[in-house]
């Protein structure tokens, strides 16, 4: 390695590495902030509190790293374009390119190492993160509870007024919202006095015992005129014992777990499985919903039925002619509610099916975003090299303003497109790589002009024409033109 690469990688290396940690440290910051609810107010210790830090820390990385990158390479080709360094490189015959190639080659090791984070790394603590408080609730069940609000707890909405006792498990003012059945059968109110939290660290069951209280129950009827007295059971107790599943903690519905929640915990390996799955899944579903509504509205049968009466004997114009005025009223009662049954059907097998159609599009997101993480590493060292050389000004003033620019529009575009391809209104690999493609021409834009001594702007451009307008315009009102 020559002595001029030297020189160019341990400068950026120093200037990545400080930026690097300033930036982790502010946004480790942000994430305590965002979280703080989580920590706040219940007597977590230090070892839980570093865990919860460590666990939140890689998903980081794919917000500092390009910014990183973009904010050293704009301070350290500043910094040799403002002390004519980069001048003395040129009147030695040393091109842009020729000093970029050293930084080229680290950048692109960078870029592996970041999609290997990204694919290992990051999986594994999303799938930390997610179990942590599962983990606190049954090291101290009483954490899972915070004051004066409702609580999701396993199947349980859980809400106490006041909390007291060494760990917090004794309970004053407890109501509880017990969640419907899958049928929507059912709904469950508690009220108790006092409650206490019993738990043991080896076991997933929380006991709640509840004191001097109520219960509502709603009760569903099966005759359906019989719904409009909405009739309900109410009980007093004295003591009852509510056993809670923890593993549920933090989770929706295991049958929706291996959908939902879980594209930021798989690799590429694992994403393309899934994927496979879900698409297969989908495509079942779709299929098996379109002929069971074909059958419930007759198609197949209607047009065999067909075929045959127009063999035999053709149908009038108005079928309904050949009917009693009595037999009218019942079809048309019949076929208003079959439409109302099937539209109901169409509409609630559209939503389900969007949702899903949805949650394979995170995937897909999930599974881009690994590649788009190491890219933006290339595109950032791309844009803010040549930027860095164009405007000529090093230190944290100027280069923070270009970059923190630069990096709100490359992270709204990426949110944008992400968000929209979710939704569908677009392909969800053109919304992973819309914010790649669109900085892309400015990558190319900034390295032409950098490497051909221009301008960030070229103002000649602009002025030289209006300047030559208003010369003309000159010209022709002048004396010497009017004699």
């Amino acid at each position: 390695m020559k002595i001029l690469d030297k020189y160019l990688l341990k400068t950026f290396l120093f200037t990545f590495t400080t930026v690097f940690v300033i930036l982790f440290f502010i946004f480790i910051l942000q994430t305590v902030w965002l979280f703080i609810s989580e920590l706040a107010g219940k007597d977590l210790d230090l070892i839980l509190v570093v865990k919860f830090l460590l666990f939140s820390m890689p998903r980081i990385i794919p917000l500092v790293l390009p910014l990183s990158v973009l904010l050293a390479s704009i301070m350290t080709f500043g910094n040799l374009a403002e002390n004519y360094e980069f001048a003395a490189m040129k009147s030695s015959g040393i091109s842009l390119q020729r000093a970029m190639r050293v930084l080229i080659i680290f950048i692109f090791v960078l870029s592996i190492v970041a999609f290997w984070f990204a694919n290992n790394v990051i999986p594994y603590a999303e799938y930390k993160f997610v179990n942590f408080r599962k983990n606190i609730a049954q090291a101290k069940p009483a954490m899972a509870i915070a004051e004066g609000q409702f609580n999701d707890v396993g199947t349980y909405n859980i809400k106490v007024n006041k909390k007291s006792g060494e760990n917090g498990n004794h309970l004053a003012g407890v109501t509880i919202h017990e969640k419907a059945n899958t049928m929507g059968e059912n709904k469950t109110v508690i009220k108790a006095k006092t409650g206490e939290l019993v738990s043991n660290e080896k076991s997933s069951i929380l006991k709640l015992v509840l004191n001097d209280g109520y219960y509502y129950q709603d009760v569903t009827p099966k005759k359906y005129e019989d719904r409009a007295k909405l009739p309900f059971i109410k009980g007093k107790f004295k003591k009852q014992i509510i056993n809670i599943d923890l593993s549920e903690l933090n989770k929706v519905d295991d049958s929706k777990e291996s959908i939902a929640g879980t594209n930021a915990m798989l690799n590429v390996n694992e994403l393309g499985y899934t994927l496979d799955s879900l698409n297969k899944n989908l495509d079942n579903e779709i299929a098996s919903f379109s002929e069971n509504i074909n059958q419930r509205v007759g198609i197949k049968r209607f047009a065999k039925d067909s075929q045959k009466n127009i063999k035999k004997k053709p149908l009038p114009n108005d079928v309904l002619s050949i009917y009693s005025n009595k037999d009218k009223v019942d079809i048309l009662k019949m076929a208003g509610s079959n439409i109302t049954s099937n539209i109901y059907s169409i509409e609630t097998t559209q939503r389900d099916l969007k949702d899903k159609q949805r949650e394979i599009n995170k995937h897909y997101n999930a599974l881009y975003e690994k590649f788009v993480i190491a890219f933006a590493c290339f595109l950032m060292f791309f844009i803010g090299a040549p930027l860095g050389a164009i405007i000529r000004k090093g230190g944290l003033g100027l280069p923070i303003v270009f970059a923190v620019l630069i990096f709100i529009t490359f992270h709204f575009i990426n949110t944008f497109g992400k968000r929209l391809s979710q939704e569908g209104g677009m392909a969800p690999f053109l919304g992973s790589w819309m914010s790649s493609f669109i900085l892309s021409p400015l990558a190319v834009l900034l390295t032409y002009r950098a490497t051909n001594d221009n301008g960030l702007i070229n103002f000649d451009a602009i002025t030289t024409p209006i300047s030559l307008f208003f010369q003309k315009i000159s010209e022709r009102f002048s004396p010497a033109q009017k004699q």
